[in-house]
């Protein structure tokens, strides 16, 4: 497994090593102790997620704050997502800056996302089984989210924002200035 730090400092893409022959491939997508050597620093997974859109479908951008702030490990089993991460610490030197990574079932790629980030998907295969790992059990007291079209994030989603489908919850959420301050 190969682990790329991105330019926001903790967040990682994860390249698998894949054996590839006549018969398809073999891959290990999880190992603790690669896992805690490449980001550094000791992780324990305690709940694994997975969920199921179609081409357009933008889920996010949510966090948790507080005792309940989670980092989460991504990637997809079928299909393209665009998956995104924007830093949310507010002394970090890259506080509202983001990183957007293109995971896909045939990249076989993964995202490491820590604790003090947003973090969404948007859908561009026709449909995309999306799994994670969470550090943290989700409360919705501590629940945050972050607008995916704040200007001030600027992310370019590279997709018809007209044609996003977006839960009512998600059209609501604040922008940057509003988010959430608990860390």
């Amino acid at each position: 497994m190969t682990f790329i730090e991105t330019k926001l400092k903790g967040c990682f893409i994860l390249e698998p090593k894949i054996f590839k022959d006549e018969r398809g491939y073999f891959m290990e997508s999880f190992n603790e102790k690669t896992f805690q050597d490449g980001v550094g620093h000791k992780v324990t997974f305690v709940q694994d997620n997975q969920s199921f859109s179609t081409k357009g479908v933008l889920r996010g951008l949510h966090y948790q704050c507080g005792e309940h702030a989670q980092a989460k490990l991504v990637r997809v089993l079928q299909g393209e997502v665009l998956d995104v991460a924007v830093d949310l610490r507010p002394n970090s030197e890259t506080y509202g800056q983001y990183e957007a990574v293109l995971l896909s079932a045939e990249n076989q790629k993964q995202f490491f996302v820590p604790r003090g980030f947003a973090h969404g998907f948007l859908v561009l295969s026709e449909t995309a089984t999306f799994f994670y790992k969470c550090d943290n059990f989700y409360n919705k007291e501590s629940e945050g989210g972050l607008i995916y079209n704040d200007p001030t994030v600027n992310i370019n989603w590279n997709f018809p924002l007209n044609e996003l489908i977006i839960s009512d919850k998600d059209q609501i959420l604040p922008n940057l200035e509003n988010t959430k301050k608990v860390w």
